[in-house]
């Protein structure tokens, strides 16, 4: 039987691929049979990763997503390589914590930079590429154009203590995603966002502290934290034409810390 989310000959671009979950999402996308961009703005992380890939189906792309320009000249080199880019897993992300009162405009402009208009550039730039493809010859059946991913979070839908920053990038995600899914669907372009509760990352090393462990498991029904290669299935289905039928649609995948009709 043929594996519906089957990716050969398909191109994806992963932003913060180089640990964590954008390095278990490019793994998995590889296994699947898609070529993969890896996007990283840490040199020394960005040539480990890749080193232990295989190096016909990825590219290693250095650079910042929030720099104005970045993601044309990451798709240009895409191209070049592959032919064409199919979809694009907005997964690169920073935290600067603080308390609401005390938190900096540095700190807040930092996050926002990279977790939300980071996010609005690629998206951009993935975007206009897809939309020339299509408007040449729209694919068959629709939606199979290319798609797209946005790394939200259920900081976005609840709130954070100590990260207003990132609450609000991640909670801003949810109306870019929606917008490019009713904007770009009649060209065969999705775009769907997954948010994550807490996944064993150097990112969430702080809460999953002795000092935060028992309140941040308490709100989680299933008892446990999620590990980077649990959470990339969905989103790698997404990005695949198993989920040709499927856009701007904000999933959560969190052990059950937040529960919606």
């Amino acid at each position: 039987m043929r594996n519906p989310m089957e990716m050969t000959g398909r191109t994806v671009i992963v932003t913060g691929a180089g640990q964590g979950i954008g390095k278990a999402v490019s793994e998995l996308f590889l296994d699947l049979g898609a070529n993969v961009v890896l996007v990283e703005r840490n040199p020394e992380t960005l040539e480990a990763t890749a080193a232990a890939m295989d190096r016909d189906r990825v590219l290693p792309v250095l650079g910042n997503v929030a720099e104005e320009g970045f993601g044309e000249a990451c798709v240009a080199r895409a191209v070049e390589r592959f032919g064409a880019v199919h979809g694009l897993v907005n997964n690169a992300g920073i935290t600067r914590p603080a308390m609401l009162e005390k938190m900096t405009m540095q700190q807040w402009q930092a996050v926002i930079d990279v977790n939300l208009t980071g996010c609005y550039l690629m998206l951009q730039a993935v975007g206009r590429h897809m939309l020339e493809r299509a408007r040449k010859e729209l694919p068959q059946p629709v939606g199979t154009t290319g798609a797209i991913v946005n790394i939200a979070s259920t900081a976005g839908k609840r709130g954070s203590i100590g990260q207003v920053n990132y609450a609000a990038a991640k909670a801003g995600l949810f109306g870019m995603t929606m917008t490019a899914a009713r904007e770009w669907a009649k060209y065969g372009i999705r775009c769907n966002s997954v948010g994550f509760g807490t996944v064993v990352t150097p990112m969430t090393e702080t809460i999953r502290s002795e000092r935060f462990a028992a309140q941040t498991l308490a709100r989680i029904p299933m008892g446990r934290y999620a590990e980077p290669h649990e959470v990339a299935p969905l989103v790698c289905f997404l990005v695949s034409n198993a989920a040709v039928y499927i856009t701007g649609e904000n999933m959560t995948v969190s052990g059950g810390s937040h529960m919606q009709p």
